[in-house]
């Protein structure tokens, strides 16, 4: 019987020891359920990461993979970056003759990680907006890291769409920690003129940021310090930020499916 390939888990771009261990926790839960497929995890895009795509492509030619899968971990396309993940990754395995791989598709904003992000969003406001009025006076802002390629800006604004759909938020707004406008601060302007507007709206505005990427890190502590700096100049207003989605079951799930949408293919001898 044919074995499977491997799982490569890619993240993206960032030296951050907290997201290392998020992409850690995300392995092992994956390796738990899946024992007979061979696990690990590593970022590309960066240098002096703590966990190197490398490194991992690395560990799993020690294990014996002579195929193996890779899933990007992005929400949102980044645009054009010095080194996307296929030429990453072709230079990892160049290291070890006879290994092949290949890409599946990113996990993009699948209902399921909508459904994390709500969940994020519930975390932060601690239960606060649950009825439906508390809800229709509070804004959220999603924000994505930002590129220089629009079409992948546009990514964030229909996950936002998707996002508000049904969830009964007084609105959900988009902005860009780098690259792109509107930046954090403009998009809490646009927040606080959206749910003071808000049909029955009462009481302080709220706005909740919720990160729109995976890990702590880098662009969270960016994050984290124009919500700050927009919030101690308008005091009248209420801030809170949300926590990435980080190794949720949900992510497990998506990456699994987009590792089996090629993996089988290939344990079959199709192309992927």
């Amino acid at each position: 019987m044919t074995s499977p390939p491997a799982l490569l888990i890619a993240g993206h771009g960032t030296r951050h020891e907290g997201a290392a261990d998020a992409v850690r926790a995300l392995v092992r839960r994956l390796a738990d359920r899946h024992p007979d497929v061979p696990v690990a995890g590593g970022f590309f895009g960066t240098a002096q990461s703590p966990l190197p795509l490398a490194g991992a492509v690395a560990e799993l030619a020690a294990r014996g993979a002579d195929r193996l899968v890779a899933v990007g971990l992005l929400l949102a396309p980044t645009g054009p970056i010095p080194q996307p993940l296929p030429d990453a990754l072709a230079a990892a395995a160049a290291a070890h003759p006879g290994l092949t791989a290949v890409c599946a598709p990113e996990p993009g904003p699948d209902p399921r990680l909508l459904a994390v992000l709500e969940r994020r969003l519930d975390e932060a406001l601690g239960g606060g907006a649950r009825r439906p009025g508390d809800r229709a006076r509070t804004t959220v802002l999603l924000t994505g890291r930002g590129a220089a390629d629009p079409y992948a800006n546009a990514e964030v604004a229909r996950a936002a769409r998707l996002l508000w759909e049904g969830r009964g938020f007084a609105g959900v707004e988009t902005a860009f920690v780098t690259l792109a406008a509107p930046d954090v601060p403009a998009g809490l302007d646009r927040c606080r003129v959206l749910a003071a507007a808000a049909p029955g709206a009462a009481g302080p505005v709220r706005t909740v940021v919720l990160p729109y990427f995976f890990f702590a890190g880098d662009l969270l502590d960016r994050l984290r310090m124009q919500a700050e700096g927009w919030a101690a100049a308008h005091p009248d207003a209420e801030v809170l930020v949300a926590e990435p989605v980080g190794a949720a079951p949900e992510l497990a799930e998506v990456v699994w499916e987009r590792y089996r949408s090629v993996a089988e293919p290939v344990a079959a001898g199709g192309r992927a």
